[in-house]
């Protein structure tokens, strides 16, 4: 087992690092699609402005290399922008295109009174069906961390693993298809239900 996880300059890294190092997995940072090579499971991490982290991964030579990596079904996690950019684009920079693994566009929560954007913190999600692998050992209603201000709204119900409810509004906490699991929310800071749901990406 062997896992790698993409730098391109537009995530934090070093937590997701410890975070797999934490569970006792080898885990590098990879820059090239070269290195792909080895690797059992890839993480695609991402925190900052849609348009920007796509024209860094563009940049990298890496965007094919994911595109084929999840196209032959192999364990892949987004997190964060990185599942942002599974989708076609994002209202956040129109002129930008994701990766278009997934039929959506990520949209910005709607204003509403008292409900501070972005949305940091602690939050619980709804598994659409508790029966998935990603979900083993977790409680009915696990807690995650969030920090976003923008979420993907999936066209294809099947793909949603999660629902999140923040203030009057619900949108899709985390994705799965096959050996592809993506969440909005950061796993590698939230303790135990984020350390459990890698282990289960593991399990891939």
């Amino acid at each position: 087992m062997k896992v790698g996880i993409i730098d391109y300059g537009a995530g934090n890294l070093q937590s997701v690092l410890n975070a797999f190092h934490a569970l006792g997995a080898e885990a590098n940072l990879i820059t090239t699609p070269a290195e792909l090579a080895d690797l059992t499971h890839l993480v695609l991490p991402g925190q900052g402005e849609f348009g920007d982290c796509s024209r860094k991964l563009e940049a990298s030579g890496m965007t094919q290399p994911i595109k084929d990596w999840i196209t032959a079904d192999k364990p892949f996690l987004g997190i964060c922008v990185g599942y942002q950019l599974l989708f076609e684009g994002s209202e956040e920079s129109p002129t930008s295109k994701g990766l278009g693994i997934f039929k959506g566009q990520n949209v910005k929560f709607t204003d509403e009174a008292g409900l501070k954007v972005p949305h940091m913190g602690w939050n619980g999600v709804t598994p659409q069906n508790p029966n998935l692998s990603m979900w083993n050992g977790m409680s009915d209603e696990p807690y995650f961390y969030y920090v976003h201000s923008y979420f993907p709204q999936a066209e294809e119900a099947d793909v949603v693993a999660c629902v999140t409810t923040y203030g009057n509004q619900t949108f899709h906490g985390a994705v799965t298809r096959g050996n592809l699991i993506a969440t909005q929310f950061h796993p590698e800071k939230s303790q135990h239900a984020g350390l459990q749901l890698l282990k289960n990406f593991l399990a891939l």
